[in-house]
């Protein structure tokens, strides 16, 4: 919570705070206490934190009521009673020498020990505070012509417990007390003692609740001790703020940040409260802050310092909702920004804003210029959009290819240009490299709609064999996926195979009109939409696929070269076509039309299907359900479904949203750890992957290609001890990739020979 630009005082935890000081141009003349000693400090209106908005304009409005609250307030003992008023005399005509000399005030009885310790100990800022306070409870007590001069009173008891409290020792001053009154009953604490370790210790609690995440805790100590919420301790301020935000009440944090704006005068808490707010509040909310902005006195807004920070910030905030009209002028300042300083986070900050909202000439134009700077995953992959946008796959596949594993993100970009590029219509003219390459990733992935699209590309070929292996290999990894069904029906029919079409026809009566009658003479195939849901750039979103049905066209078929794929890759997938699907989940449904039961049933027939993205919508039905075994078990299979589908974050945040037997959770864990695991190796950060191991060896032996596994992080960190160990334990179990993993360690550790 520590301002980047400013760190508090010490003294704000004690200068508590003034609530309407009366004649504070008297104090100012008297002792020399700068306005920027004293600033606004009326506390936050108390009582509303929790119930109502904080009216600050209310508590403004007050201030000049605040005095005489306070002086009715004050300690009645310690109060002399008012003189008795006296007429008004008559001045007019008479000279200065005339005039009677003005009679002392009858000074109350105030308790001075705080000031009298402050002055012994020659601080200065805490001795105006307290004077300050004094002031307002005593509107006629004046202050000593000289306060540093006051004598150090003889209790050397409360002069030592004054001394605990000015260094934040609470627990022992509270001691302290209680063993005087222990020894001497007739003794009594001074009140304003009492009342200032109160609020210490309640400033304290806050803080302490603040940084442990107790945010209800927060708003019920700042709610109940209301002389915490001044500009003295802006600390307590934000954590308030950042409170309420975390609570779910954003009006209340609006309150809090504009009563700082509003109320607070020094500079550099101002600038800090607002970076703090475009942390937690959106846009919208920003702009009633901003609006509170003060003249600086140079002239120029005071704001001025971190107006880039809070473009940047916005128009982030605007790539992550395409909704969100975010006002020129912060997009021209980031424009500008990206033209003078070059930076490519600045450039892929506006093509992405673009992308968002449709505009892909502008995001290609971004996009290209932080590629020009730093080529990366996210500028790669907001390119390839903004190119399949423009009718471009060709080179959006092109500047995927390096990037297509870095993230899941990036995959499904590069898939989703694949498969646009063997959509195009007239069909492409694609390199045979290029179509291995497409097909490779395309099986590695169990891509839908690429494996359709390489059926129909096969089909414009005159390739009817490879176009029904393609359509089968798309129904087997989704049963329910209609254009492919299609695809292959007429495919059937164009090699005379009338066994094969019946099959289609059969698998598909009564869910499709146009398999059921092939009367539809179009053999053209769907097109494919590349929806530009793009990310903001701290994290990009899945780039997604779309196949349509085909609704004709009479595209002519033409020769062309062979369609090239690995041939023992794509055998390992191409199997007889015509899968059917078990009885329950045999067409596509939605499952928020269900019963939570039925969602559950169709959940786990969809895992049996091999379709876990569907599943996990049916088991989201489900945890709606009011029965607790329904929402274990639907919170059980989506979190499988998520693991299945290779998203073990997903899966671990649905493990927990119902309760879990024993067994169950560990098994969760066991294999959320291992997809983790895999994962981390994957992308090749070998420490990591061992933390997962490790981690998940605690739960369960380790299976022996997990040890392998491990193996082979050794030996890419060059731990060939560490490698060599595992390698023999898992060989001796007949482990053959065990006994490859030893031939590459001997390879890596050869010595090289000359000659």
């Amino acid at each position: 919570m520590k301002s980047s630009l400013i760190a508090l005082s010490a003294a704000a935890v004690v200068a508590l705070v003034i609530t309407g000081v009366k004649d504070r141009g008297a104090l100012l003349g008297k002792f020399g206490i700068g306005r920027s000693n004293l600033q606004t400090d009326r506390p936050m209106q108390p009582g509303t934190l929790d119930s109502q908005p904080i009216d600050v304009q209310a508590v403004a409005d007050r201030l000049q009521e605040a005095a005489p609250v306070l002086k009715a307030q004050a300690p009645q003992p310690q109060q002399a009673a008012a003189p008795a008023a006296q007429p008004q005399p008559a001045w007019e005509g008479r000279s200065a020498q005339q005039l009677p000399a003005p009679q002392p005030a009858a000074q109350p009885k105030v308790d001075e020990s705080a000031l009298r310790y402050f002055a012994s100990r020659g601080d200065k800022v805490r001795l105006q505070a307290e004077i300050s306070r004094l002031q307002a409870l005593y509107p006629d007590w004046v202050p000593p012509a000289d306060p540093l001069a006051v004598p150090q009173g003889g209790d050397k008891q409360l002069e030592t417990m004054w001394q605990l409290y000015a260094e934040g020792r609470y627990a022992e001053l509270r001691k302290a007390i209680t063993d005087r009154r222990t020894v001497d009953a007739s003794w009594q604490p001074p009140a304003d003692l009492i009342d200032r370790l109160d609020v210490a210790e309640a400033r304290a609690r806050l803080v302490n609740a603040s940084d442990l995440k107790q945010y209800t805790t927060v708003i019920e100590i700042g709610a109940a001790t209301p002389s915490l919420l001044t500009c003295s301790d802006i600390d307590v301020l934000w954590r308030l703020a950042e409170a309420f935000v975390h609570t779910g009440r954003e009006a209340r944090s609006i309150d809090a940040y504009s009563y700082i704006l509003k109320n607070c005068t020094n500079p550099q808490e101002r600038v800090a409260s607002v970076q703090k707010a475009s942390a937690l509040l959106p846009y919208q909310a920003m702009q009633r802050l901003l609006a509170l902005e003060q003249p600086a006195v140079s002239g120029a807004r005071e704001f001025d310092s971190i107006r880039d920070e809070l473009a940047r910030r916005f128009v982030a905030e605007g790539n992550a909702d395409p909704k969100l009209d975010v006002a020129a002028d912060y997009v021209s300042r980031v424009a500008r920004l990206a033209q003078n300083q070059g930076l490519a986070s600045d450039a892929l900050l506006l093509g992405w804003y673009q992308l968002r909202r449709e505009n892909a000439p502008e995001a290609e134009k971004w996009f290209r210029a932080a590629r020009a700077k730093q080529d990366s995953a996210s500028a790669s992959q907001g390119l390839a959009l903004a190119l399949v946008a423009r009718k471009a796959p060709q080179e959006a596949e092109d500047v995927m290819y390096r990037w297509r594993s870095d993230t899941k993100d990036a995959t499904d970009t590069y898939l989703a240009a694949a498969a646009n590029l063997m959509a195009l219509q007239p069909p492409a003219d694609i390199s045979e490299d290029v179509l291995g390459r497409m097909a490779k990733e395309t099986i590695a992935h169990k891509y839908v709609p690429a494996a359709q699209q390489f059926g129909w590309y096969a089909r414009s070929l005159n390739q009817p064999h490879t176009a029904a292996r393609w359509f089968e290999t798309a129904l087997r990894w989704k049963p329910d996926d209609e254009p492919s069904a299609y695809g292959l029906a007429i495919t059937h029919e164009q090699l005379n195979n009338r066994k094969g079409v019946a099959e289609v026809q059969r698998i598909w009566a009564g869910r499709s009109q146009r398999i059921a009658s092939l009367d539809d003479a179009s053999q053209s195939p769907p097109s494919v939409e590349a929806p530009l849901q793009a990310p903001a750039p701290q994290g990009v979103a899945r780039a997604a696929v779309r196949a349509q049905p085909a609704d004709g066209g009479g595209a002519t078929e033409r020769p062309g070269p062979v369609v090239r794929t690995e041939k023992s890759a794509t055998q390992t997938v191409i199997e007889q076509g015509g899968t059917r699907q078990p009885r329950g989940c045999s067409t596509t449904a939605d499952a928020n039309l269900l019963s939570p039961d039925a969602a559950l049933s169709r959940g786990w027939c969809l895992m049996d299907l091999n379709r876990p993205m569907e599943a996990v919508a049916a088991f989201e039905r489900a945890l709606k359900g009011s029965a607790r075994q329904t929402r274990e078990d639907a919170a059980y299979g989506q979190s499988l479904a998520y693991l299945r589908a290779g998203l073990s974050n997903n899966a671990a945040v649905a493990a927990t949203r119902a309760p879990q037997s024993r067994e169950r959770a560990a098994e969760l864990q066991v294999s959320i750890l291992a997809d983790r695991a895999l994962a981390a190796y994957g992308a090749k950060r070998y420490r990591e992957t061992l933390i997962y191991l490790d981690q998940r060896a605690q739960l369960k032996r380790e299976t022996i290609d997990l040890m392998v596994l491990r193996g082979y992080c050794y030996l890419n960190l060059e731990m060939y001890g560490d490698a060599e160990r595992i390698f023999n334990a898992a060989a001796a179990t007949g482990s053959k990739d065990a006994n490859r993993g030893l031939a590459d360690l001997k390879q890596a550790t050869r010595p090289e020979t000359s000659g």
